[in-house]
């Protein structure tokens, strides 16, 4: 039985974590989840993935303390090990990622959201945060390094060590989520991301150069100014080569609208 879901519809790909009652992940998951990254990186029909977590109530809750409490400790090393290949694939394919937080995101439901490009909430769905430290452990699936270069080293390491969960709104505040909507009900919110989702693809949006600008931003913090630019020129070369930069320039000058076809 897959305990991840995919389809694909107008452009995006929808990946749905599917183990009730909290989502949370196995190795089998991961390698579920690692495939269907795989499945949306070779498809030249989706341009953005999302994902998100089955039901109401949970995005994810990290992974399985079941599964965690019977392993001995070569399989958790090469679990976690996997979790981080699994995460970094996502990251560098060049295809915007949408985390769709339907619930609570916390542990490393939370690491699995940060290794995506944005993430958006539903108003009061639940909490988020990396609360390990209760369980005498650190966010060992990327955690410490993505929260502290997304927010600095003295929030995350205070939001780490205190282990501490907040609200959506909360989140936004610290810039760890994009948007918060408030909506009737789980259907909509899905309704309206994918809605949102849609509007990084063709013909309106130039999806090849979403996917440069998520390469360049998720290197910049790896590189020196200097190389960090020569990347940036040269993922500029690869677009100014395409059609969709023809037709972007062609559409300025005529004053219409371009017609992007991610080619």
């Amino acid at each position: 039985m897959a305990l991840v879901d995919y389809v694909t519809e107008g452009g995006v790909a929808l990946i749905t974590l599917n183990d009730p009652p909290v989502n949370g992940y196995t190795h089998e998951m991961m390698k579920d989840l690692d495939g269907a990254i795989l499945e949306a990186r070779f498809d030249n029909d989706v341009h953005v993935i999302v994902i998100t977590g089955h039901g109401e109530k949970f995005f994810c809750a990290g992974a399985n303390i079941n599964m965690l409490r019977e392993s001995d400790p070569t399989f958790k090393y090469y679990f976690c090990l996997h979790a981080n290949e699994t995460l970094l694939r996502l990251e560098h394919t060049p295809k915007l990622c949408i985390a769709a937080l339907n619930g609570h995101t916390v542990g490393g439901g939370l690491e699995i959201a940060l290794a995506c490009d944005l993430r958006v909430a539903r108003k009061n769905a639940g909490k988020v945060g990396l609360p390990e430290v209760s369980l005498g452990v650190l966010p060992g699936t990327g955690g410490t390094q993505r929260l502290t270069k997304l927010l600095g080293k003295s929030l995350a390491m205070q939001l780490m060590c205190e282990g501490s969960t907040f609200d959506f709104e909360t989140a936004q505040k610290y810039g760890l989520v994009n948007h918060v909507w408030e909506t009737p009900s789980h259907k909509d919110f899905m309704g309206k991301v994918m809605e949102y989702a849609r509007t990084f693809t063709p013909p309106g949006r130039a999806a090849l150069a979403v996917g440069r600008i998520k390469r360049a931003v998720q290197s910049a913090g790896e590189m020196s100014m200097e190389q960090g630019l020569a990347l940036e020129r040269e993922l500029q070369a690869e677009l100014f080569g395409s059609l969709d930069a023809r037709e972007g320039l062609a559409a300025y000058t005529e004053k219409r609208a371009p017609q992007f076809q991610a080619k």
